[in-house]
């Protein structure tokens, strides 16, 4: 079994990190908030820097929430770029830029180690159950290495290109997500508001063609109004302003994607940005003058 870092212990990275632990390995473990009780009384190793976990580590595994956040865990005084020696493996499943992905690869490979962009999907239950999809940009042969590990987090894993490929891959399911959440939003709020009972209404389309997980999962949030976290609407909609960015840079548009996080920025502007982000639907009901339910 490998000697692996796990830097970034939140929502997301305290279940992935459980999960090696019970695979077998020997994790060493940091976080700005520092190391949950029940990962040091499984056997993880709290570490004082990122520095020091890469020290101790073959793989590093960062899983922090935005594009300055692993910059800083990376490249920030006492940060994994200190502690490394040739031969190891940096793999970043955060959710955050391509284009500062691609930097970020260069840099840990001129320092003879392997970068791979992992971000995953799936939210906290698939974290919590070892279901994640993992995509991930990098090379063959570090992948393959990888790949063990990866298995004990999730189960779609797939080597979808070069460094930041990954993170492409994450942006377009972030825009698909958010996509599918505003259109099954839209459904209960109209289904409610014509005096339908949108909980049947959601469980009929569970058998049609308009099927998803999206219906299945956030339409249930969306009924019972179970709106904790899950996946805040504050990092879905730093994913979408990523969309948004590339297109711009890229001289396409994404109209839909655009409308989709004008609704997040306008739950967030109600106090709302760290709600799952199935409450979406919130700001739909402002706008019908109707909720989904009561």
């Amino acid at each position: 079994m490998s000697n692996i870092g796990f830097i970034g212990l939140g929502i997301m990275g305290k279940p992935m990190a459980g999960n090696l632990i019970k695979g077998g390995h020997t994790l060493f473990l940091h976080s700005r908030s520092g190391v949950p009780q029940e990962l040091a009384a499984a056997g993880g190793k709290a570490c004082a820097s990122a520095k020091e976990v890469a020290q101790k580590s073959g793989i590093v595994i960062t899983m922090v929430p935005d594009t300055p956040d692993v910059e800083k865990v990376l490249f920030g005084a006492s940060g994994v770029a200190e502690g490394l020696s040739k031969g190891k493996i940096v793999v970043d499943m955060s959710s955050i830029s391509p284009l500062e992905t691609k930097k970020y690869a260069k840099r840990i490979n001129e320092l003879g180690c392997e970068y791979l962009d992992a971000p995953v999907s799936g939210g906290q239950l698939g974290a919590q159950n070892a279901a994640l999809t993992i995509m991930v940009g990098g090379n063959q042969a570090a992948f393959d290495q990888v790949k063990p590990v990866f298995e004990l987090m999730g189960k779609n894993i797939t080597l979808v290109g070069g460094n930041g490929d990954g993170q492409t891959c994450k942006v377009c399911n972030q825009i698909i997500v958010a996509l599918n959440l505003e259109a099954v939003a839209e459904a209960l709020v109209f289904a409610a508001k014509a005096g339908a009972d949108p909980a049947k209404v959601r469980q009929a389309l569970m058998g049609g063609f308009a099927a998803s997980r999206i219906l299945e999962v956030h339409g249930e949030r969306m009924i019972k109004r179970t709106f904790d976290p899950g996946f805040r609407i504050e990092l879905h909609q730093k994913d979408l302003n990523l969309a948004l960015q590339g297109a711009r840079a890229m001289g396409m548009s994404l109209p839909n994607t655009a409308t989709a996080q004008e609704l997040f920025n306008s739950c967030a502007a109600s106090g709302g940005a760290k709600w799952d982000h199935s409450a979406l639907v919130r700001a739909l009901e402002k706008l019908a003058n109707h909720p989904v339910a009561g």
